[in-house]
């Protein structure tokens, strides 16, 4: 933008009226524009999230560590209904949908979150099918700072 302005001489110089090319550039208007995108990608970067609203239930146990693949990720809401990432899916077409999955990834890991209010029984139904999927490797996913049941309190207060 700044570039192509012409700035004109001085009143002394053989050359009188003639325009020459600026050789400074306006970076004001490059500063804003990044400014702008900056705010833009802080507001959208926690809306890119993907989650379903569940209470986890708390325990003593790390974190697992991150691996390169997205990791797959079932969830069990409150109500009972079985998510795999967002889409809803019926228990009956559940072990179907995984073996699809399975064949294009190449971990066998996924996460199983469940709410805190759905029985053993039900975890456990999901868990069978899971693995009746293809997927061996499963880790269940917890809120940190629960009880550690050895008398040290891990909730920090």
């Amino acid at each position: 933008m700044g570039a192509g302005v012409m700035k004109k001489q001085g009143g002394r110089g053989r050359r009188r009226g003639r325009a020459q090319p600026m050789a400074e550039i306006n970076v004001t208007p490059f500063v804003d524009v990044m400014l702008v995108l900056l705010i833009i990608f802080m507001v959208a970067a926690p809306l890119l999230t993907v989650g379903v609203p569940v209470e986890l239930p708390k325990t003593a146990a790390s974190a697992l560590p991150s691996e390169q693949e997205e990791p797959l990720t079932v969830t069990i809401t409150a109500e009972g209904a079985v998510q795999i990432q967002t889409t809803d899916t019926a228990r009956d077409q559940l072990v179907t949908k995984l073996r699809a999955i399975a064949s294009e990834r190449a971990s066998d890991r996924v996460f199983l979150r469940a709410d805190g209010k759905v029985s053993y029984a039900q975890v456990m139904e999901v868990m069978g099918a899971l693995n009746a999927g293809g997927f061996s490797n499963i880790g269940l996913v917890t809120d940190s700072g629960g009880p550690a049941l050895d008398g040290s309190d891990t909730s920090g207060g």
